[in-house]
């Protein structure tokens, strides 16, 4: 029986559908382990297994060391990685997962940047944002920096290095989307000693600027108002602008923060209104004599009077009510009989006794909304030259910043719910209350009073899976905001030195070589 000869005449189809059937096997098998093997390259939160990564930071050491075949498996990596990342992205929410990165001196060192990319990519991150000017420094380079900002690198030799440009393309080879961030009406210390420039900066009722009110030496807030100021900045702007980020991101838009019971505007002088350019702007949004005069004795005194009022009826007795920009008077009383009476006559039927707090309260509601008003159209002008060359634009707010406490104003006066709707919104989620509802309350309060179209981004603090100093862990956070997903265009995270602080311990302290 086992030498019965081979049935040559077996029709020839059941062969090709055997091997057919090998073949077949053979490729799916292929074909779902490749799958597999994506897979595993990263987690539910789109990162890169340790493995992968060691394997990647080894290639990486390897090729600056010179070895070629180590530096095309090192791209290729490279390559995968991104890859993955961008499609694990596409499938999970968050679509947009972006951090936040300073960089330092040290990182002009040799794939120095390229360790820091390939490390945020690793973490499942697909969007950095790249802080270019703080602290009073511009990250550019020291030989082509036409600012009245210094350089963040000022090391000797490393004139010509461009580490933003070095920076945005290192990450985008690698699909991330890099956008510039920069502080914004906090211009830095090095601004405030320059004695050409002592007119740009704010100035509360009080004679202080804002050194005397803040615990960080570097914050020195200036007077929006002021046109050098803001030929300042719309110049660095256009300069970070050439290295053509994915975007760009605007903090620090606001007053300064200030402590205990001062944290609360609840008086004239203590809004940032008594610098030259604040005041001169202010004073032009008076409509007649009887206006400007009482906003020049309110600016000066920081209220206004009944006798006030009577003398600048006297002066201008031509002139009926007191007018500015926005300002409705209230309509006259009836008089018997009746009889057409204009506005002109207001001010001779009311008694200056009655008026004076309806106008007194005026007052303190047209400072506050000039100073809001400032910051409003800073932001504006800086954000131009981007939205001109389309590129991204974004505001970086405290959901907290514009609330009113009493009859007074968070001292911040931060009017974020007036910024267009053409501006990305990402509102500093940072509240800490142990848990993570109180971030998730921020978080609602901003999508309850952003316009519909408005791409919201919101910021929170922390580690992946671990608390700090009682703030919960990123993950915890991020599944107490996803309820609210829908309605949100990405989540970014504060910052590389908290998710990495060892690694940013040894860039920030380290001697270039």
């Amino acid at each position: 029986m086992f030498n019965r000869p081979l049935n040559v005449a077996k029709p020839i189809f059941f062969w090709r559908r055997l091997f057919a059937a090998i073949f077949s096997s053979s490729m799916l098998m292929s074909y779902f382990g490749n799958q597999s093997a994506q897979a595993q390259e990263v987690n539910q939160y789109c990162q890169i297994s340790a493995a992968q990564a060691q394997a990647k930071e080894k290639l990486r050491l390897s090729a600056l060391q010179g070895d070629q075949q180590a530096q095309n498996q090192y791209q290729e990596l490279v390559r995968q990685h991104k890859q993955a990342v961008q499609e694990c992205r596409n499938r999970n929410w968050p679509q947009v997962q972006a951090i936040w990165l300073r960089l330092y001196p040290c990182d002009i060192q040799p794939g120095e940047i390229d360790r820091i990319m390939d490390r945020i990519v690793n973490r499942g991150y697909n969007q950095v944002y790249l802080e270019a000017f703080y602290d009073g420094q511009v990250l550019l380079p020291a030989a082509n920096n036409p600012t009245v900002w210094p350089s963040v690198i000022r090391t000797p030799g490393a004139e010509n290095t461009d580490l933003l440009l070095r920076a945005i393309q290192k990450g985008q080879e690698r699909g991330l989307k890099v956008y510039a961030w920069m502080f914004t009406t906090n211009f830095g210390y090095t601004y405030a000693q320059r004695r050409d420039r002592e007119g740009a900066i704010a100035r509360n009722g009080k004679g202080q600027t804002s050194l005397y009110v803040v615990d960080d030496a570097s914050q020195v807030f200036i007077d929006p108002y002021n046109l050098q100021a803001k030929r300042d900045y719309y110049q660095m702007v256009q300069e970070i602008l050439r290295r053509r980020p994915d975007g760009i991101l605007f903090d620090y838009v606001r007053y300064p923060r200030q402590a205990g019971a001062d944290s609360i505007a609840t008086k004239v002088t203590d809004l940032w209104l008594y610098s030259e350019a604040t005041q001169q702007a202010l004073f032009q949004r008076a409509q007649n004599n009887k206006g400007l005069e009482l906003i020049r004795r309110f600016l000066s005194k920081g209220y206004v009077t009944a006798g006030d009022i009577s003398e600048v009826d006297k002066l201008y007795p031509q002139e009926g009510e007191p007018m500015w920009q926005g300002r409705t008077p209230p309509p006259p009383p009836p008089i018997e009989p009746p009889s057409p009476i204009g506005q002109k006559a207001v001010a001779a039927v009311i008694p200056p006794v009655q008026r004076q707090p309806i106008l007194q309260s005026e007052l303190w509601q047209l400072s506050v909304a000039h100073a809001m008003q400032g910051i409003l159209d800073f932001v504006n002008l800086a954000a131009y030259p981007a939205q001109k060359l389309g590129i991204p634009a974004g505001v970086v707010f405290f959901p907290d910043g514009n609330q009113t406490v009493g009859k007074g104003y968070d001292s911040r006066l931060q009017p974020w719910d007036r910024f267009p709707s053409s501006l990305e919104w990402h509102p500093m989620s940072y509240a800490n209350c142990g848990n993570a509802t109180c971030i998730a309350a921020q978080v609602q309060r901003v999508l309850s009073m952003a316009k519909p179209g408005t791409k919201v981004i919101p910021a929170i603090a922390g580690q992946w899976g671990k608390n700090v100093n009682g703030r919960p862990s990123l993950d915890t956070q991020m599944q107490a905001i996803r309820p609210f997903a829908s309605q949100l265009t990405g989540v970014s995270h504060f910052a590389y030195s908290w998710q990495d602080p060892e690694h940013d311990q040894q860039r920030k302290f380290c001697r270039v070589k």
